[in-house]
């Protein structure tokens, strides 16, 4: 009877440490998924920053260019070019 006593204190002993305790397991393949995520979280992070500056470089050509075309749109002389071209090559003419 002391052996049964004896061999259900262990069986008990034993089921409240695994209960009760984490496996290495557990932990290994949580930590597993853990570095999985926070890898992909890395990348994500990364295809954002080249994004984020792949905007800032559009952004900036866009600026760039609004900028020739406001230089270029107040270089434009007054009037047509055609007419004027033609009223000058009209005075110049012999009659």
């Amino acid at each position: 009877m002391k052996k049964v006593f004896a061999l259900s204190a262990v069986l008990v002993m034993g089921a409240l440490g695994m209960a009760c305790g984490d496996a290495g397991t557990n932990n290994a393949a949580s930590n597993a998924n853990k570095m999985t995520a926070n890898a992909v979280n890395a990348a994500a992070n990364a295809v954002n920053a080249a994004a984020n500056q792949a905007q800032s470089a559009a952004d900036a050509a866009q600026t760039a260019a609004n900028a020739m075309s406001n230089a270029a749109t107040g270089a434009r002389p007054a009037g047509n070019m055609n007419a004027n071209g033609n009223a000058n090559a009209n005075a110049n003419m012999k009659k």
